[in-house]
């Protein structure tokens, strides 16, 4: 089929005009046919900072927002499991049990048998790496929807959770390496330092990246776009950094979230594992006739999926310096989903992003920032998160109609 014949059929394939006429008939275009990427979140969470800077001056402070992304760790990383999940037009509905138990796991090895924090955490995740597993398997050999499955799995593992706390109900944390995952805050130059590291990675692949498709032949975004995309990022990492030093320094626990998000981006964008997560995500039958591993693909998501669950539910442990017999459960599970929606996830499978777990999660956490520095009530917050969650859903289908149109066309 001759390019001209692919650009007809796929209208994503052609590329701008020159100049600036040519970006904005690109953006128009990728306005009407859905594709806006993140842009939508990002000018909602610009709406949301300015709207709560202007009722309360304290909500930009250095203080403040330190505490807004200590606060979003553990729900993202949950979050950019499920996103994993949904990529695949799944839906896992126990993570919120998994992160609970996961953390109780951890912490009763720890306290209760007295094992090295190390050891703990890596129990911790490999419990959630298990059920992950034993979940996905059961929803690719047995073909049940993956709706049901982590729904059953989600009372279980909640009862497993209360079995592993036993009679006491709660335990306290008290081991300066698992309560320093969120107390731990590196001072400015090792915070600039990570920047430099961060930034100076982020560069080099993106350039390699294009220079691997140039080698290939493939048809590569235009420069521009690349440019100003790593211009906005870049300068993303360099004005939290600033703020992050300007209170405590940058936080470890969101240096960890932040990097367990890049590391799943990249895997997604720039191996074989994550095309075939997509292709799968698009359609798992022509994936499976084009000699994809449908099964491999799944069970392995929902292992990792579960994995990020039990890392969240640790994080939150470690904030909380206990864990309970609420641990995991509440409004974390719909506030982890809500944020991979958010974010950009697309719920009907193949299209999203791992950058979709910090999106949503800054969102639906300054939404309840804020409310709370003006002290509103719960039942407000529940209500304005369940509006913006059914906007971007709303969204998420419009578009997705969009593109569907603008493929037959």
């Amino acid at each position: 089929m001759s390019s001209a014949n692919q650009t007809a059929i796929d209208p994503r394939l052609i590329q701008d005009a020159p100049g600036m006429a040519g970006a904005w008939a690109g953006f128009r275009r990728r306005v009407s046919q859905g594709e806006l990427g993140s842009l939508p979140v990002i000018i909602g969470l610009s709406a949301i900072w300015i709207i709560f800077y202007l009722a309360n001056e304290r909500f930009l402070s250095a203080i403040n927002l330190t505490n807004l992304m200590l606060q979003i760790s553990a729900m993202g990383m949950i979050s950019a499991g499920i996103v994993l999940i949904l990529l695949l037009g799944e839906t896992d509905l126990s993570a919120g049990a998994v992160s609970g138990l996961a953390a109780a796991v951890m912490t009763i090895l720890n306290v209760k048998m007295h094992v090295p924090a190390v050891p703990a955490l890596l129990a911790g995740l490999a419990t959630g790496t298990a059920i992950g597993a034993f979940q996905g398997t059961w929803v690719t050999r047995f073909k049940v929807p993956s709706f049901v499955v982590t729904l059953a799995g989600s009372l279980a593992w909640q009862g497993a959770l209360f079995s592993v706390l036993g009679s006491t109900g709660s335990v306290n944390l008290y081991d300066p390496v698992i309560t320093g995952l969120t107390s731990t805050f590196f001072s400015t130059p090792v915070s600039w330092g990570v920047v430099a590291v961060i930034i100076g990675t982020y560069v080099g692949s993106v350039f390699l990246e294009r220079r691997r498709r140039a080698t290939l032949g493939l048809v590569q975004a235009p420069l521009r776009n690349v440019a100003f995309r790593m211009i906005i990022i870049c300068g993303a990492v360099v004005a939290a950094v600033s703020v992050f030093t300007q209170d405590r320094g940058l936080p470890l626990a969101t240096l960890i979230f932040a990097g367990v998000v890049v590391a799943l981006e990249l895997l997604l964008r720039n191996t074989r594992f994550g095309r075939h997560v997509f292709a799968v995500g698009g359609n798992a039958e022509a994936a499976r006739r084009a000699g994809i591993r449908v099964e491999f693909i799944r069970i392995t998501i929902f292992a990792m999926g579960s994995t990020l669950a039990a890392a969240g539910g640790m994080l939150a442990a470690s904030r909380l310096l206990a864990v309970n017999q609420s641990s995991g459960s509440g409004d974390v599970l719909l506030n982890s989903i809500g944020a991979a929606v958010i974010g950009g996830t697309s719920l009907f499978g193949g299209r999203g992003s791992a950058w979709s777990a910090i999106l949503g999660a800054l969102v639906i956490g300054s939404i309840a920032n804020g409310m709370d520095l003006l002290a509103f009530s719960s039942s407000v917050k529940f209500m304005v998160t369940g509006s913006v969650l059914l906007v971007a859903a709303s969204v998420d289908a419009v578009s997705r109609r969009g593109r569907q149109a603008a493929g037959r066309a």
